[in-house]
């Protein structure tokens, strides 16, 4: 306990206020459980720092909570390792057991917006039994709908700041400096999965895999969609409405 409260000296005051403020604010939110739903490039990674911000939620990547729970160590994470050295899928109950543990971090007492699963009609009917022993439900699924052809342009547009994050355009957000990050001018990169290739082939698993899950959700009528082709801060608005209702 000491070890903690030294930490906390060390942090300044006006961070610890700031933290407070932030708690209070969200203890009046409503509980929200949401899944995103969309292709490569259709926005979710726009709208989901938004929705987490204004609802006080926790964001669970599947893919980054795998990485976590094996450099955790934790049982699960062993199992997934195990598999993933395998070169075997790691088993959809294993990943609805490492959701189920991220869910108990205190920053997802609020709720939590599930992104990259389910991926599958089963692994939405794996997630439902989960959540149902612990007494609660998903409350809205957002799906972001946009024509193939649209997210071409956008995706095969796409540069990265590897080491913040920052993503720019060359139509829709184009750096200053064609190629170099606004902030620091370091080099862009585009991901090896932007090409027009890769897209083609994600797409394709995407339809294939994920049309089952929406109508899943539609069917227990709690499916939203967005009209995911228009700006970002249109977008933001048809979320606003989906998850006032």
């Amino acid at each position: 306990m000491a070890s903690s409260a030294v930490a906390l000296d060390d942090v300044p005051s006006v961070d610890i206020m700031t933290e407070l403020l932030r708690r209070f604010k969200c203890s009046s939110k409503p509980d929200k459980r949401l899944v995103l739903i969309g292709p490569p490039g259709s926005g979710k990674g726009t709208q989901s720092p938004i929705i987490k911000e204004d609802y006080c939620l926790c964001h669970l990547a599947t893919g980054d909570m795998l990485r976590a729970a094996v450099a955790a160590k934790t049982p699960l994470g062993v199992k997934a390792k195990e598999a993933m050295e395998k070169g075997e899928l790691v088993s959809d109950d294993l990943v609805v057991g490492i959701i189920d543990e991220a869910m108990k971090k205190p920053s997802c007492e609020k709720g939590f917006i599930l992104d990259g699963f389910p991926r599958t009609e089963v692994q939405a009917q794996k997630l439902d039994e989960m959540l149902q022993k612990q007494g609660t439900k998903i409350d809205k699924v957002l799906n972001f709908a946009i024509d193939d052809s649209i997210l071409e342009e956008r995706i095969t547009g796409r540069w990265i700041h590897p080491s913040s994050g920052r993503t720019y355009h060359t139509k829709f957000a184009p750096a200053k400096v064609p190629g170099v990050d606004d902030v620091t001018g370091e080099p862009l990169i585009q991901r090896k999965d932007d090409t027009p290739a890769v897209l083609k082939s994600r797409l394709e698993a995407f339809h294939k895999q994920t049309e089952p899950v929406i109508h899943y959700y539609a069917k227990k009528g709690v499916l939203a969609e967005l009209h995911a082709e228009k700006p970002p801060k249109d977008v933001t608005v048809e979320v606003q409405k989906a998850l006032s209702s």
